[in-house]
């Protein structure tokens, strides 16, 4: 065999490996949006899906007619063209995570909402853990939260199920300590973490140094950013603002948030997971027009390439 076909065929072989190699970044987008997408969730879905999206997280509270019926929500989706990241627990559920006699239903919840979401391949589930008392996250609050944390994931991966706890301001997860705490009473196999880049900033925490702190036992990261001036992590907590009138996160590249460091720092690692845009409001352009900078941002900042697009 000549050297010139050898090469040939080796360099086929190369190019016919990438293309079947899995994207080591997965792209979606939550569609939540405040300022035009919060009170209709198939127009968020579609418009998403005309920006270039074709990944979507959502929360079970737009879902609640199709709980008995999981096929026919798979195909209004299917014919938008998108599939499911994952689907967030909240209203209806049980969320009073600190409070053991609400244990039995909150896990009756949780599991019937993870039996749901494998009807859409998803993979994982992302919870948030309810509202934050005045009074704030006490150490036997989190006694409790990490026990029937790790009873619950036990019971999801049994199920095909990772699950996956997000930190969130104003919510009884929210800082470090309560992060350290939770992470460190539960264990990597059963609980994992979804790192929102403009929550873990607000809740006065670096989201590079936590990612590196946390590394492969982070299953996603929400991508939002927030103003300049608190890069790093806030100084001082945010009490929850009016979203619409003084809005904390932003689309990505307004600055609060060092995303090629986070990058370089997952490359390094070989982490692979979802890229998950969020954006909690928009009132200066519709949501539509937000998600497309982000998604800018992604393809001509951060490089990301267009198999990390695709639908999983």
């Amino acid at each position: 065999m000549s050297s010139t076909r050898r090469e040939f065929l080796l360099a086929a072989g190369a190019a016919t490996l990438a293309a079947a190699a899995p994207a080591r970044y997965l792209v979606g987008i939550t569609t939540n949006t405040r300022g035009g997408w919060e009170n209709d969730v198939f127009l968020s879905f579609r418009e998403a899906h005309e920006v270039g999206y074709r990944n979507v997280e959502s929360f079970i509270h737009y879902f609640v007619d199709y709980w008995d019926k999981p096929a026919e929500l798979k195909r209004k989706i299917d014919d938008i063209g998108v599939g499911f990241v994952t689907i967030s627990n909240g209203a209806p559920m049980e969320t009073h995570f600190e409070d053991p006699a609400r244990h039995e239903k909150l896990i009756a919840d949780h599991l019937r909402l993870g039996r749901f979401i494998r009807h859409f391949g998803c993979t994982h589930l992302k919870i948030n853990l309810g509202g934050r008392r005045p009074t704030g996250t006490t150490d036997e609050d989190l006694t409790h939260m990490a026990v029937v944390l790790e009873k619950l994931g036990k019971l999801l991966r049994a199920e095909g199920i990772r699950l996956a706890v997000h930190a969130h301001m104003w919510n009884q997860f929210e800082n470090r300590k309560e992060i350290d705490y939770v992470m460190g009473h539960t264990s990597a196999e059963n609980v994992g973490f979804v790192l929102d880049t403009g929550h873990i900033t607000m809740a006065g925490i670096n989201p590079v140094e936590l990612a590196k702190t946390l590394g492969h036992r982070i299953v996603e990261f929400h991508m939002k950013d927030t103003k300049p001036e608190i890069r790093g992590g806030a100084k001082s907590r945010l009490e929850r603002p009016d979203v619409m009138k003084d809005p904390p996160f932003f689309a990505l590249g307004s600055g609060g948030v060092d995303f090629p460091a986070l990058k370089k720092h997952l490359d390094s690692i070989g982490w692979q997971g979802w890229l998950t845009i969020e954006l909690d409001s928009s009132p200066m352009r519709p949501p539509k027009e937000s998600s497309r900078i982000s998604f800018s941002y992604l393809r001509n900042t951060l490089g990301l390439p267009p198999e990390s697009f695709e639908r999983r």
